[in-house]
């Protein structure tokens, strides 16, 4: 079975699930105006509340595939980053530098997650 959340505009659902693993559509920041690191921090916040809302956490994130603008702004990325994700639980992660993705977008994001196992 699959299950849909999060219709987003008529063109996608945000998390779409199969056997208990999750997949999340692109992710772009609310505020485009924020630099790097800020719309780095405001993504991860969303996936954070995105997986929370259909019973994941952080920790349980496999995969993240991030679209950036400016490959020179790695580093404030990977700040952002390492202040969401414990070293624990670092997921496999590819980063590709795009030309353009909207007007003030700097990064795109997309994950894979597994549903949260019961303790």
């Amino acid at each position: 079975m699959i299950n849909r959340f999060a219709p987003y505009e008529g063109l996608l659902h945000e998390v779409v699930e199969h056997d208990g693993v999750l997949y999340i559509g692109g992710i772009v920041a609310e505020d485009t105006g924020l630099d790097m690191a800020g719309q780095a921090n405001d993504i991860l916040g969303q996936l954070s509340r995105l997986l929370e809302g259909v019973g994941s956490d952080l920790s349980n994130v496999l995969q993240v595939t991030i679209y950036l603008t400016n490959l020179d702004e790695k580093e404030a990325l990977n700040s952002a980053w390492m202040a969401h994700f414990a070293r624990a639980h670092l997921p496999a992660r590819a980063v590709i530098g795009v030309a353009y993705l909207g007007l003030g977008v700097e990064l795109e994001m997309t994950a894979i997650a597994a549903r949260r196992t019961s303790p």
